[in-house]
């Protein structure tokens, strides 16, 4: 699993722009060719739809949103019984929603995502 964590970390750093979008079709969102990689190997295609859905329905406090996976220690996740968490802020550390998440299989600690014309892209990508 650490191999294969180290693996999507490095190749994730080599996406910059995007060659194409792909849209999730009941939502409208696009997603980047980085995103697309990552719901592939990381099998976590819920974190696109559930990140695309949440911050559509913040478009209305920010035009531009950051999304913020992070999974927490274990000695958090014994105080607050949740193992990860998405922050979703204005990019300016503005809190806007904290979805916290039971349990995941997401194989990253952590990771961060722009939100921006209907369109989930990674940093580099923007």
């Amino acid at each position: 699993m650490k191999a294969q964590v180290n693996e999507i970390k490095e190749r994730l750093q080599y996406f910059t722009g995007t060659e194409m979008f792909y849209q999730i079709p009941l939502l409208r969102t696009r997603f980047t060719d980085g995103l697309k990689y990552l719901s592939e190997v990381a099998e976590c295609f819920w974190l696109i739809t559930d990140a695309s859905v949440i911050a559509k329905s913040l478009m209305n406090r920010s035009k531009f949103i950051t999304i913020d996976f992070k999974r927490m220690s274990e000695e958090k996740q014994d105080y607050t019984g949740y193992e990860a968490e998405i922050i979703y802020s204005d990019g300016n550390d503005n809190i806007l929603e904290t979805h916290r998440y039971n349990a995941t299989d997401f194989p990253l600690d952590e990771l961060r995502m722009f939100f921006v014309n209907d369109t989930l892209m990674l940093p580099s990508e923007y």
